[in-house]
């Protein structure tokens, strides 16, 4: 649905729902409803022809096939011109037990677009009601933008469905966007605690705050945490000055955008293959990723590095520890191993991929 109507300050403090359409070709619909206005129309033709003998016909005494779809036209229509007339008994009756209610659906069919456009505004908002009951541990995204969409994509690639995406906007065209692509979107302020409830975000498991301005990120982070204290909330960020702050206002990990893309730009301008290793760690589902997962019972007591999978680092108490700094690990921990997956496209087509064996996500 195009969101055409002028966005004020009012609505995007209050925000408002939009969900992802199923698309349909409305010629398609048409030629369908006129289908079955026909099939309605020969059906009680053939009733008619069938009992032509209890039916008399003014004009010439007889009814014949032109006779019957007449009969069923002006029938059907309500019309009733009275020069075709059921006389016998089993006529009569056939017309009260199937022509009269094939009557009510030939009506029902012709009017059907007119009744669907009355009933679109009580049935949306029924939809949405339906939604926002049933909206439990999804994803708040907050910003539609490159960073937004991408946080998605890996998300999606992890296993996270795409019902379980919520998207929180203030441009019409990025919900529009959304709605496009699938995603239920809230055309809104996200630095508002009302256009966060409309998102669900007290009921959420996670929020993305994918912003253009620290400011916002700050804001939104603040007025999440107050809503759930429990979500994951990770932020993105400009400028690394203002990290601090967000981790008052609630955030569990921050991106500094500019300086992440600088570190990376310098590995790369010293190791390109070094930099082409630390991009494809970034990409879940091809080629090398980074997982955690918990430690199986026969790891406990063994050494990260003694593990089947590279182990990069041990999560213990709420904090990343080096492999090095663990001797043995223990039932409670997780860890962070590379795996290896199929690539979907190989950059390197010369390369032998027999000398490659999938690890650890085969």
């Amino acid at each position: 649905m195009a969101i055409t109507e002028k966005v004020s300050a009012l609505g995007l403090s209050r925000g408002w729902i939009f969900l992802p359409e199923k698309r349909f070709d409305p010629v398609r619909q048409i030629w369908r409803r006129v289908l079955y206005a026909l099939a309605v129309l020969s059906v009680v033709a053939t009733i008619v022809i069938i009992e032509r003998s209890g039916y008399n016909d003014n004009s010439d005494g007889e009814v014949d096939w032109l006779d019957a779809f007449y009969y069923a036209t002006v029938t059907l229509s309500t019309t009733g011109y009275g020069d075709i007339v059921p006389v016998s008994d089993t006529a009569r009756l056939t017309n009260i037990l199937l022509i009269t209610p094939l009557r009510i659906a030939f009506l029902a069919i012709l009017v059907g677009t007119t009744f669907q456009v009355l009933t679109r505004s009580y049935r949306e908002q029924l939809r949405k009601d339906r939604w926002r009951d049933t909206l439990r541990d999804h994803t708040v995204v907050i910003g539609y933008g490159t960073k937004g969409y991408s946080a998605i994509q890996q998300l999606a690639a992890s296993g996270v469905p795409s019902d379980q995406f919520v998207i929180v906007d203030q441009r019409p065209a990025l919900v529009e966007e959304a709605n496009r692509d699938g995603y239920a979107a809230i055309l809104g302020d996200a630095t508002r605690s009302t256009v966060l409830r409309k998102a669900g975000v007290p009921n959420a498991q996670r929020v993305v705050i994918a912003t253009n301005r620290d400011d916002t990120a700050v804001l939104a982070t603040l007025t999440a945490r107050e809503l759930n204290p429990r979500c994951v909330i990770v932020a993105s960020i400009r400028e690394s000055e203002n990290e601090a702050l967000l981790l008052r206002s609630g955030a569990n990990a921050i991106v500094t955008s500019s300086e992440a893309a600088g570190r990376l730009l310098g590995v790369a301008a010293n190791s390109p293959a070094v930099g082409e290793v630390f991009t494809d760690l970034l990409v879940h589902g091809d080629g090398l990723e980074l997982v955690e997962r918990p430690v199986e019972p026969s790891e406990v007591g063994k050494r990260p590095d003694q593990l089947a999978e590279p182990a990069i680092a041990v999560l213990r108490g709420g904090h990343a520890l080096t492999y090095r700094e663990v001797s043995s690990l223990l039932s409670t921990d997780r860890v962070v191993v590379v795996g290896c997956r199929p690539r979907l496209s190989d950059p390197h087509p010369e390369a032998d991929s027999g000398d490659i064996a999938p690890q650890g996500l085969g």
